[in-house]
This record gives C-alpha cells, sequence and structure tokens, in this order.
C-alpha cells in the first residue's frame, strides 16, 4: 500500500461525505487503523494532523479531493510525493500557476485526471515541449494557461493540437513561439479565447487563426512584431467582442481591416503609432464601449472625429498631445462613464465641455494644467466614483467645489500645494475608500479631519510633515488595508504601537523614518500583513523576518529583504 501523508488538512470542513453514502463528523481511528494495516489495499492515503486520523483518499467525494488539492497548493505544501496520492482523482481544475518544483514529470499525475479535468495552469513552470504530450488523453480540457512556459517551443503547441475542446488558451510571453508553430492552432476550432501577449515572434502567424470564427477575445498587446500585415487575416473573425493590440505596429491603414467587427466592444490600441484618421474605421464599429488610444501621439488634428463614437462608456486618450479642442467633440458622450486624460494639455476651459456628462464614474486628470476654476465644472458630476487631481495646480481652495460629489470613493490629491485646510474642505466626503495625499503637505493637525473618513481602507501621507501625534489621528481608521507614510523622517517606533490595533492592513509602508526594530513588537497583531516596507529606517532584514517566522505568517513581501 503507498501511503501519502499531506499534513494540516482543511480544518474549516467538518465532516466528509464518503463516496458510498457514509457521512461522519469524522471516521473512527480504530477503524481507521485497520484499514491502514489492511496491505492489500491499494488506496491512496491522507494524513489530517488536526485530527490525528489517516484517511484513504478516495473515500473522499471529488469536492473534497479538489478542496484538499487546493489548500496544498494555496499554502505551497503540495510535493512531487503528496502529488502522487491524487493520481487518477478525477480532479476537474488544477490551478497550479508558478507552483514552484513544476515540471514534466507532474504532468503524469496531471494528465491521470483523463477526461475529467476541465480546466489547468501550468504557468510559469518548467513544463516543457515533452511533458505536453501527456495531456492527449485529457480531450475535456477547456481552459490551458502556458503563460511564462519559456521551455514551450513550436512543437509544444503541435502537443496540444488535438484538444478539440478549448475554448481558452493562454501563451503569455513565450518568447520562442513563431508564426509557424501558431499553424498548430488552426485545429483548436472551438476557441474563445486566446491570449498571445508579449509573443516576439509571431508576426504572419494570424493567418493561421482565420478558421478560429467563434473567437471571441485575441490578446496580442506588447507583440511590436505585429504589423498592419497581420490585422487583414482578423478581418473575417467576426465574432470578436475584445482585441487588444496594444504596443503593436500597427498603423491608420491596419486599422481599416477592423471594420467589419461589428461585434466588437472592446479595442485597445495604446502605444500605436495611429493618427485621428484612424477614427474613421472605428466609427463603423457601431458596439464599441470601450477604447484605449493611450499613448499613440495623438494631436488635435482630425479630431472632429470624434464625434462618431458617442456610445462609449470608456475612453481613454492619456499621454497624448490633445489640448481642450479635442473636449469639444466629447460633449455629446452621454454614456461615457470612465474617461483618462492623465498628462494632456487640458486646461480649466476645456472642462465645461464635460459639465454634462452625468454618468461619469471616472476622471484621470493627473499632469494636466487644470486648477480651480477648471473643478468647478464638475460640481454637478453627482456619479464621479473616481477623481484623480494629482500634480494638477487645483489648491485648497478649489478643492470646496467638490464637497457635494457625495458618491466618490477614491480622491487622489498628490500635489504640494495641497495642506490641511484642502483636507478640510472635504469632510463631506464621508463615502471616500481611497485618499492619496502622498506629496501633499500634511500636518499633524490636518490628520484631526481623517475622522470623518472612517470608510478609508487605503490611506498614503508621504510629505513629511507628520509626527507620532498625528498618526494617532488614524489609529480609529480600523477599516484600512493600506497606509503609507514613508518620508515622515519625524516617525518613531512610537507610531507603530499607535496603529498596532489596524489588524486589517495588508499593506505598511513607513520607510525613511525613525523605527528601529524594537518597534517591531507593535506589529505582532497585524496577522493579514503581507507587505511590510521600512526602507531607510534602523531595522533589519533579519529582524523583518524574525518577525515573520514568529508572528506574521501571512507576510510574503518586506523590505530591507
Amino acid at each position: 500500500m503507498m501511503k501519502v501523508y499531506i499534513e494540516e488538512f482543511l480544518d474549516d470542513i467538518p465532516k466528509v461525505q464518503v463516496q458510498n453514502g457514509w457521512e461522519h463528523h469524522f471516521l473512527e481511528e480504530q477503524m481507521l487503523n485497520r484499514e491502514m494495516e489492511n496491505t492489500h489495499l491499494s488506496w491512496n492515503c491522507v494524513f489530517v494532523k488536526s485530527v490525528k486520523y489517516v484517511l484513504p483518499l478516495e473515500c473522499f467525494t471529488r469536492d473534497i479531493s479538489q478542496q484538499i488539492f487546493d489548500e496544498l497548493v494555496g499554502t505551497q505544501r503540495l510535493t512531487d510525493v503528496s502529488l502522487e496520492a491524487f493520481r487518477d482523482c478525477a480532479l476537474q481544475d488544477l490551478d497550479m500557476g508558478e507552483y514552484p518544483g513544476l515540471n514534466d514529470q507532474w504532468m503524469d499525475v496531471i494528465s491521470s485526471q483523463g477526461p475529467s479535468l476541465l480546466s489547468l495552469d501550468v504557468s510559469a513552470s518548467d513544463v516543457t515541449d515533452s511533458g505536453l504530450t501527456n495531456l492527449k488523453d485529457c480531450k475535456n480540457l477547456q481552459a490551458l494557461n502556458l503563460n511564462y512556459c519559456d521551455q514551450i517551443t513550436d512543437r509544444g503547441v503541435e502537443n496540444i493540437s488535438g484538444l478539440s475542446n478549448l475554448t481558452t488558451l493562454s501563451f503569455r510571453r513565450n518568447n520562442i513561439l513563431t508564426a509557424q508553430g501558431m499553424s498548430a492552432l488552426a485545429e483548436l476550432i472551438n476557441l474563445l479565447k486566446l491570449d498571445l501577449e508579449r509573443c516576439p515572434k509571431i508576426h504572419g502567424g494570424m493567418v493561421h487563426l482565420k478558421g478560429l470564427t467563434r473567437l471571441e477575445s485575441l490578446n496580442i498587446n506588447c507583440c511590436n512584431c505585429i504589423t498592419d500585415s497581420d490585422m487583414k487575416p482578423l478581418a473575417g473573425l467576426t465574432n470578436l467582442k475584445v482585441l487588444q493590440i496594444s504596443s503593436s505596429k500597427v498603423t491608420d491603414y491596419g486599422v481599416t481591416f477592423l471594420k467589419a467587427l461589428e461585434k466588437l466592444t472592446l479595442l485597445n490600441m495604446e502605444g500605436c503609432p495611429v493618427t485621428a484618421a484612424c477614427l474613421e474605421s472605428l466609427s463603423a464599429l457601431h458596439a464599441l464601449l470601450y477604447l484605449n488610444l493611450s499613448r499613440c501621439c495623438l494631436t488635435d488634428d482630425g479630431c472632429e472625429k470624434f464625434s462618431s463614437l458617442q456610445s462609449l462608456k470608456v475612453l481613454n486618450l492619456g499621454f497624448n498631445e490633445i489640448t481642450d479642442a479635442i473636449l469639444v467633440h466629447l460633449k455629446g458622450f452621454t454614456n461615457l462613464e470612465s474617461l483618462n486624460l492623465d498628462s494632456c494639455r487640458i486646461k480649466d476651459e476645456g472642462l465645461i465641455n464635460l459639465s454634462g456628462l452625468h454618468r461619469l464614474k471616472s476622471l484621470e486628470l493627473s499632469d494636466t494644467e487644470v486648477g480651480n476654476n477648471g473643478i468647478r465644472h464638475l460640481s454637478g458630476l453627482r456619479n464621479l466614483d473616481s477623481l484623480n487631481l494629482s500634480f494638477t495646480v487645483v489648491t485648497d481652495s478649489g478643492l470646496r467645489k467638490l464637497c457635494g460629489l457625495s458618491s466618490l470613493r477614491s480622491l487622489n490629491l498628490d500635489a504640494r500645494q495641497i495642506t490641511d485646510t484642502g483636507l478640510a474642505a472635504l469632510t463631506s466626503l464621508t463615502g471616500l475608500t481611497h485618499l492619496d495625499l502622498f506629496g501633499a503637505r500634511i500636518t499633524d493637525s490636518g490628520t484631526s479631519y481623517l475622522r470623518h473618513f472612517k470608510n478609508l481602507r487605503s490611506l498614503e501621507i508621504c510629505g513629511g510633515g507628520l509626527t507620532d501625534a498625528g498618526v494617532k489621528n488614524i489609529k480609529d481608521l480600523t477599516s484600512l488595508t493600506l497606509l503609507n507614510l514613508s518620508q515622515n523622517s519625524h516617525l518613531t517606533d512610537k507610531s507603530l504601537e499607535a496603529i498596532s490595533g489596524l489588524t486589517q492592513l495588508v499593506s505598511l509602508n513607513v520607510s525613511n523614518s525613525r523605527i528601529t526594530s524594537a518597534g517591531l513588537q507593535h506589529l505582532k497583531q497585524l496577522k493579514n500583513l503581507k507587505s511590510l516596507t521600512l526602507e531607510s529606517c534602523k531595522v533589519t532584514a533579519n529582524d523583518i523576518k524574525k518577525l515573520q517566522s514568529t508572528e506574521l505568517p501571512n507576510l510574503v513581501n518586506y523590505r530591507p529583504e
């Protein structure tokens, strides 16, 4: 009998459903011991440390076996030895992305799930072409994730070409896959979603997708090899709803081939060398709702063509050389819910054109020339949920114009001219969950206004004006999951003591302060902490590592390291 011991199984499962119909809170220990002594049994066994029992794995239903497997993967306690316990268990979903040590040898047990296996993720593993041959018997596999598997070549794609039930396939950042290798994809006629992001050698391979007429989503973002000629084969994929071609070499001419994609709802062309001339082709896409044209070097020339895209819900024009002139042509975008104008040459006068966009929920104005006169035009946008005014010229007095935006949940005011006075003007925004005051000049006095924001989950105050006294005003923000107080050089261990009751914290940054190793004791109760940054403090990596091993088991990222 093969005995495979898997310790500390799910403590929260109160009972198991035995496949022959028995149902117990836990099986009798003596009976289990007798079963273990029965040498002719061939069952794999699970040792449940929390209840001190040895259970035959085949006693469990598939659902329970699946939970055991998921728990072991999630806690990184699955080994090549314990994996053997799951041979022929008919598991349906094996999510093992980025799991350490996963290689071709593991694929033998993985493939033993046979026709029961529906989804498999072995991304960032050492699986090779040879390992993929094992999947030939997993005929019902529907989703396969091979992202960052840098040992899989064109031959590997050929090895999975018989998995005709695949609907989702992902090959992100494969530096070996070529256009020739893509020819094997032509046999996967049921594909609905294909992800080839960051595959640099697939130019010319789109021709092999012409027969995948059911395809609804294609991601070839950051494939710099993609050119206009690669767009032509896509013209017949009329079921496409999502197309992502960012950071490619597609120009206005290439976009003309997309006019027939009448079901397209999302198009990402960030970083493509297109001009406003491409908008004429895009105007034929009547279903288009999401359009990303950021970093395309757009200018005001031809911007009147935007008027034909009034059905859009999301428009990203960030990092373009456009001015207020373009906003005139957005006045009719009454369905717009998200608008990104980050780092555009937008001034106060242009924002009057946004005053009628009452469905707008997210507005990005970072690094623009918008000031107090401009944001008064936003006062009627009652549905605004997220507003970014970082690195604008808005001052404290201008913030008073935002006090009526009761729907705001996220507000970014990372700008040096914002002070305690500006924060005082915002106390009516009690629904805020994310407040970024990174570079604002907030002092201890200003932190007294934070008591009005009881729902805050994320807070950043890094302007250098805080002392331990100010941090005391943060201790009652018990919903915080992220707190960044870096760059406040006067903070001491007393600040860690003040926030020791913020037990929901997942991320904490108090870098460039006077925190010492002695202060780490105050973090012992922060059991949810996953990220801790104390750069340029009197704390060593060993100090944090000791805290991690004894008190903070969930801490995975820390600095210094």
